[in-house]
């Protein structure tokens, strides 16, 4: 038990430390560094709708394909 004790102590210690140095080193402020993150987020959720509507349709015309009579499957 003491050796857990131990070890959760020295995490929780090396989190407060890496936390606080991350702080102190980071290369902009808090508002800018959020700001990029959500525009990094608005851009991945833009290109990974495109990707799905253009696979939708890659598969609604492999569907449509599929139903016609005498259709070659790939």
């Amino acid at each position: 038990m003491k050796k857990f004790l131990s070890f959760v102590s020295g995490a929780l210690m090396g989190s407060l430390v890496g936390a606080t140095l991350a702080l102190l080193l980071a290369p902009s402020s808090g508002e800018t560094l959020r700001t990029q993150i959500q525009n990094r987020l608005v851009s991945l959720q833009d290109e990974l709708q495109k990707a799905a509507a253009e696979r939708k349709i890659e598969l609604e015309k492999y569907l449509d394909d599929l139903r016609q009579p005498g259709a070659a499957t790939e």
